[in-house]
């Protein structure tokens, strides 16, 4: 089997987001996915990675690692790493399909039948049409549906608990405090802004009690003494995580963090490659890993991560509030890992966009994921996503390299 050709697919409706497809000779295609800044993940990959894997057999996934970077780029989650975790899940798609199985029986086969998840509470348009993170992009001015969870973490988050409870699920992920951090670029938060970015866990708590577990998301926007007394305020209210308290440039910081709250501290989404996590784990503070497989290297990366975090006795678990691929992808793998006890998902995505533009996303029932037995990662892009008019393709052959 060889490669034969590379494409790359973006839509205007969806600037952050982009897909790979690796097509070979024997008319096996693999399907892969990053998210943000597409256009410069998707120029390494035409520019660095096709000239390599066009003639490859895309089996020989662990050969091809050290090809898939370059010279530059190989830390972190830059644009070569995002390229490369998209052609990563790519080639286990083409791998599992090429043996007739489910990706996560070629990873080993499954240590439980489905994974619980918790529902990161965005609504259907977050992160969807800037590529930023902030609350200029919550997407809030774009309601679609019932599932508008982040307007409803800040106005009823009693609600939107209940409502996750009725489905099933039992934990949610909130960040009230992103609009304090703005106003002083998250060097200082002031007592008002800290007693209202906790109230919706005042009412999550005196609505449903423990019967939900809340994570904080801090979205690392905060200096470490202001990290510290928000993770130090919501000891009471016992949050699973919280998680991203600090910027992630200086892994010391976070140590210092964990190290002062009794609140679990969890990091590590935006970071990329063994190297990275390695670093955090040396910290021997945190309470878990969290990783994006479209912006840590893939999955053969991923994979790594995981078991050198049980060796430290860390849990770990697969980010997902991107694209429906990842989330895919990670559920096979948290199916496969035994140090993965939840996978995050938007129900508002899954409910929404991601069931527009893909077919086979993983089943959904009573707050737990499952996969079927379709062979690869389960997922395709719907036929007709090609024929709008909003659809960018770009192509790399065998005549081209």
């Amino acid at each position: 089997m060889r490669v034969t050709e590379i494409e790359t697919i973006r839509l205007d409706a969806f600037p952050n987001i982009l897909w790979v497809r690796i097509q070979t000779d024997q008319d096996i295609t693999g399907l892969g996915e990053t998210f943000y800044g597409s256009h410069a993940a998707e120029a390494h990959i035409h520019q660095t990675i096709a000239p390599y894997l066009i003639g490859k057999d895309p089996r020989d996934i662990e050969r091809h690692q050290d090809h898939l970077v370059g010279y530059l780029g190989f830390g972190g989650s830059g644009a070569e790493v995002r390229g490369r975790s998209a052609i990563d899940i790519a080639l286990w798609d083409i791998l599992a399909k090429s043996v007739g199985l489910p990706l996560c029986s070629v990873l080993g086969g499954k240590v439980r039948e489905s994974i619980p998840v918790y529902n990161t509470c965005a609504g259907y348009s977050y992160v969807q049409t800037r590529p930023t993170q902030g609350t200029a992009n919550f997407g809030l001015d774009a309601k679609q549906g019932q599932f508008e969870d982040l307007q409803g973490f800040l106005t009823r988050a009693d609600a939107v608990a209940e409502s996750l409870l009725e489905m099933g699920i039992t934990a949610m992920k909130i960040w009230p405090f992103d609009y304090a951090a703005e106003k002083t670029g998250g060097q200082f938060i002031s007592t008002a802004d800290l007693r209202a970015g906790l109230e919706p866990f005042v009412k999550i708590r005196k609505a449903v009690g423990d019967r939900i577990d809340v994570m904080a998301e801090l979205h690392s926007l905060w200096n470490r003494p202001t990290a510290i007394r928000i993770a130090r305020e919501l000891e009471p209210f016992n949050p699973l995580w919280v998680e991203d308290p600090v910027f992630m440039d200086h892994m010391d910081s976070i140590g210092h963090v964990a190290r002062a709250t009794r609140a679990p501290i969890a990091v590590g989404e935006t970071r990329g490659l063994l190297a990275d996590f390695r670093y955090l784990l040396d910290l021997n503070a945190l309470s878990l890993l969290i990783m994006d497989l479209s912006w840590c290297g893939g999955i053969s990366e991923a994979r790594k991560i995981a078991h050198l975090a049980a060796a430290y006795h860390t849990p770990v678990a697969f980010h997902d509030c991107s694209g429906p691929v990842v989330l895919a992808v990670s559920t096979h793998l948290a199916l496969h890992t035994r140090n993965c006890f939840v996978q995050e998902m938007v129900r508002a995505f899954y409910y929404g966009w991601y069931a527009e533009v893909v077919d086979g996303l993983p089943v959904l029932e009573q707050g737990q994921l499952r996969v079927g037995d379709t062979p690869g990662i389960g997922v395709e892009l719907k036929p007709d996503l090609l024929t709008r008019p909003d659809c960018r393709r770009r192509i790399t052959g065998t005549a081209d390299v």
